[in-house]
């Protein structure tokens, strides 16, 4: 969608965006992408997923698992 379009029309733009992301062009050309969120949960699983700090941890219990360095579910008290 061209900017423009965007820009006179948002409230219509934000409501579609919670179905499907919407590529935002500036002269024809990808420029940024709106994201919609049908709840307050859903916004706050996005800023999860791309949060640096949470995605480094995620990587390094990861690791830990694999080398034998994790505590299995069925082992909890």
């Amino acid at each position: 969608m061209a900017l423009a379009d965007v820009k006179d029309d948002l409230s219509r733009f934000l409501r579609l965006a919670e179905s499907e992301e919407i590529v935002i062009t500036r002269h024809g050309k990808p420029a940024g992408v709106l994201i919609g969120f049908g709840s307050e949960d859903d916004w706050v699983d996005y800023r999860l997923e791309h949060h640096p700090e949470f995605l480094r941890r995620v990587a390094e219990a990861r690791e830990a698992l694999a080398a034998g360095r994790g505590v299995r579910l069925e082992d909890l008290p």
